[in-house]
């Protein structure tokens, strides 16, 4: 009977494959079209969203747009003034396990609110989603700087 979960032939082939370098783990995230931004409520607990992303380097920017919002006063933002501590995942769910990823980024959050220092950020953005072609983030912009990239692949990423 198959489990459906890819069968490794070594240990040696199980650690190839787990670990990702940080240039193949920056190039997989920065592949991916949604994220997950984790950041930490004043009373320790952990707040996840799906987010849309731009990357340059150790630099992940992502801007508050123009979707449907109860508030601009968003948790996400009172989070990071709270902690800057923030962690960003990506991945790849696929039905041949063979292909699966993930990869994650710990770093510190800025709020950037000056139209000059979010110009560039919203310009790679723009240039990523086309939905931000028509109607760019009027921001703010959440600045990362990555200071660590974890990842881990089912393969060696090609």
């Amino acid at each position: 009977m198959s489990t459906g979960i890819p069968a490794v032939s070594s240990p040696a082939e199980l650690d190839s494959a787990l670990n990702l370098t940080e240039r193949d783990a920056r190039r997989l995230f920065a592949s991916a079209s949604v994220a997950r931004l984790a950041t930490v409520t004043e009373a320790g607990r952990p707040h996840l969203i799906p987010v849309t992303f731009a990357v340059d380097g150790d630099h992940i920017y992502i801007a508050v747009d123009a979707k449907p919002k109860s508030t601009r006063n968003l948790r996400r933002l009172r989070n990071i003034r709270g902690n800057p501590q923030v962690a960003v995942l990506a991945d790849r769910y696929h039905d041949d396990w063979t292909s699966l990823w993930w990869v994650r980024a710990d770093g510190r959050a800025v709020i950037l609110e000056d139209p000059r220092r979010m110009a560039g950020p919203i310009e790679l953005l723009t240039g990523r989603y086309a939905q931000y072609r028509d109607l760019p983030p009027a921001g703010p912009v959440i600045a990362i700087t990555a200071e660590r990239w974890t990842g881990w692949a089912a393969s060696p990423p090609g």
